[in-house]
């Protein structure tokens, strides 16, 4: 009989919590952690040994038959650890061999997390001054655990830290115990800012967003500019959250510009405001692939992607002729399915059958298009009617799986560059000082309180 209890609760200390941006870690100690993270990678279910049954090889000793050794899975044990072949019999020193008839199997996952403050790492911009080291953290998932945690979403987890050594490295896991699921709350109510904005501009359905929009990152450019860009981006920021809800709605931006510094400064600046904004970079990959489970078990073990780490919120994959033709076939078929295929050899990981996984893609792509790179690729049609674009070089079904798409025009006629190379120079000499004066001052933490995730 094995008895296995499970731990629900820790007490609300800081001893108790296993912080995975704090070194040196604690991990000689056998006692129960809680950690928080989000999960950034899994290996498929395979199997383990949860006890074996051994037996003298001399037949006539009196322990070559009966249940007198019996080896079980202790939490941060391995495989062979558990099916040692160096035990003798107490009763006769001969060595004792295992009943194959009598092993027991279960299921074992291994999960990879990181912790939430990371995501600061991937955004590419922030606002903070506070550094932090990440490092990620594998957790044992066994038996009736296995598959409880989905790739992309937040956990916390009660469990006891272990330390496995391969050759000169040695590495901390964590033997889970218990696991739940984690979501950041959302604002409880609307700043006083807005508060006071709503209440100037009550006797109209439309001033509201106006102002917003109008003032909307004046931290990093003057106000009134890409004023429809800027209201798009602001209904995106809103559709986000960060709660595993399938049947939610994201708004997928593409913005055609001549100016394409201006408006990755805007997508970098506010993919900063919710908790699961990622800066998509080239040398990465969007959506999840499949290697090698690197604690050498030889499973696949499948990454998430910045698609998938933005869970919830906002994935900005910056200029979208950038990508190669075959990422843009599948962003295409993310943004028409909502969920990204993997393949899974069985031959290449050890498995019977190949396995076919499909992961639901819960997040907001952002993205653009530089007219200006785009038409020096390729020759231009003569016969483009009035108001079109010519945009051969990237899919017409990519363009129309965007949710909305949107061309800045503002440099083309209104010469916003003066303004902007202005504001940047008076920010640049006097960083403190307010190089434009808002009717309304709007402050990045007014926009990062009222925003959920």
């Amino acid at each position: 009989m094995n008895i296995v209890l499970k731990v629900t609760h820790l007490p609300s200390l800081p001893s108790y919590i296993l912080n995975l941006c704090k070194f040196p870690f604690d991990y000689t100690s056998q006692r129960f952690y809680m950690i928080e993270g989000i999960v950034l990678a899994m290996t498929i279910i395979t199997k383990y040994t949860q006890g074996a049954r051994f037996i003298c090889s001399e037949e006539t000793c009196q322990y070559s038959e009966g249940f007198h050794y019996v080896r079980v899975h202790t939490p941060g044990a391995t495989e062979s650890a558990t099916l040692r072949h160096d035990f003798v019999c107490s009763l006769c020193t001969s060595p004792v061999r295992e009943d194959m008839k009598y092993r027991v199997l279960g299921d074992k996952q291994l999960v990879e997390m990181i912790d939430t403050k990371a995501i600061n790492a991937l955004q590419g911009f922030s606002t903070s001054d506070i550094h932090f080291r990440f490092q990620s953290l594998t957790v044992f998932l066994r038996d009736e655990l296995s598959n409880t945690m989905k790739i992309g979403n937040r956990y916390k987890v009660i469990g006891i830290p272990i330390s496995m050594q391969s050759s000169s490295q040695v590495t901390l896991c964590l033997e889970a115990n218990s696991v739940h699921h984690s979501s950041t709350t959302g604002p409880s109510c609307i700043s006083e800012t807005f508060k006071y904005l709503l209440s100037l501009t009550s006797g109209s359905y439309w001033r509201f967003t106006a102002a917003l929009a109008y003032n909307f990152a004046s931290q990093i450019l003057p106000p009134g500019i890409y004023n429809t860009l800027k209201l798009a981006i602001l209904m995106s920021l809103v559709h986000t959250n960060d709660r595993d809800d399938s049947t939610a709605v994201y708004l997928d931006i593409l913005a055609m510009t001549n100016d394409s510094l201006i408006l990755e400064r805007i997508m970098n600046y506010s993919v900063c405001l919710v908790p699961r904004g990622i800066r998509h970079i080239l040398s990465s990959d969007i959506f999840p692939t499949v290697m090698k489970d690197k604690h050498g078990t030889g499973t696949a073990s499948i990454q998430a992607g910045s698609a998938i780490l933005a869970q919830g919120g906002v994935c900005f994959i910056g200029e979208l002729s950038s990508h190669k033709k075959d990422k843009l076939e599948q962003l295409q078929s993310v943004l028409e399915n909502r969920a990204a295929t993997i393949f899974i050899s069985g031959k290449k990981y050890g498995q019977d059958t190949d396995q076919q996984v499909t992961l639901p893609v819960q997040t907001s792509f952002w993205s653009f298009i530089d007219v200006d790179s785009v038409s020096k690729k390729h020759v231009q049609k003569d016969n483009i009617h009035i108001g079109q674009m010519d945009l051969n070089i990237i899919s017409a079904n990519l363009i129309d799986a965007f949710g909305l798409v949107i061309h800045c025009s503002e440099s083309t006629f209104w010469n916003s560059s003066l303004p902007i190379a202005n504001f940047l120079f008076k920010k640049a000499v006097g960083a403190e000082e307010t190089a434009y004066v808002a009717p309304q001052e709007f402050t990045t933490q007014d926009y990062e309180d009222d925003f959920p995730g």
